[in-house]
């Protein structure tokens, strides 16, 4: 586990909260609460960009799409993280980044080889353990997932069927078409799943005569959820209020 420099074995700082009695309570819960940021244990802040040397023609996941499936999947370093459709690996590294146990599955073997070869590209960045699968989901897929990306809609309603049985805390969803985005709503919601959905589309600059315009790329649809037992807010998918 990474510490800051800074904050590891201070005796400075334990001096420091020693020395305290004297002064009022709101202080003393304040300092303790100071004391608590400073000596908890921190990952470092910013992993380092993955490479992907190896194609698998389909294309991986875009950045700035991978950055907010990170929020959404929100791993911990204790976390199984699976996922389908591993394709260039791009996912299933940045998981391997922060959780303790990756399953990917891929139920073409040429794409799950060039999972393999960029996993290997980016060994030195790579916390879990990691295990590749070359299946068709949900065959393949473990009883003991904490959290599952879904690069595809292939047999989304048995997958989500067994999210559902092994009570998977995250559930998140990509989908590029629209029509292909309706259906994965209705399976989601179905299931009782659906948390939200997340559409959003990236723009890329580049110059054009002296200025600069934009280059946008396809929108997506990001379908979240949970298969555990939530008294939080449901979103409704047909745009009605959500519901408690």
């Amino acid at each position: 586990m990474y510490c800051h420099p800074e904050t590891k074995g201070s005796t400075r700082r334990r001096g420091w909260f020693e020395s305290i009695a004297g002064t009022t309570y709101a202080t003393k819960i304040a300092l303790a609460q100071t004391k608590l940021f400073y000596d908890r244990p921190l990952l470092p802040r910013v992993m380092p960009p993955i490479a992907l040397p190896h194609d698998a023609k389909a294309g991986p996941t875009k950045p700035e799409v991978r950055a907010v499936v990170r929020s959404k999947l929100a791993l911990e370093p204790d976390d199984h993280f699976a996922e389908v459709g591993s394709c260039t690996g791009a996912v299933t590294i940045e998981a391997a980044q922060r959780a303790g146990r990756v399953t990917a599955l891929e139920r073409k073997s040429e794409r799950l080889e060039t999972t393999r070869r960029n996993l290997e590209a980016n060994e030195n960045s790579v916390q879990a353990d990691v295990e590749l699968r070359n299946v068709e989901a949900p065959a393949g897929l473990p009883d003991d997932v904490d959290a599952l990306f879904l690069g595809g809609s292939r047999n989304v309603k048995a997958v989500l069927d067994h999210a559902v049985e092994t009570e998977i805390d995250r559930v998140v969803m990509n989908v590029s078409r629209l029509e292909t985005a309706g259906k994965a709503t209705e399976a989601f919601r179905e299931r009782d799943l659906l948390g939200e959905v997340v559409q959003f589309q990236v723009s890329h600059g580049y110059e054009l005569a002296g200025a600069t315009s934009f280059d946008p790329d396809n929108p997506v649809y990001m379908l979240v959820g949970s298969a555990t037992p939530d008294e939080g807010e449901k979103v409704v998918a047909d745009g009605g209020e959500a519901i408690r």
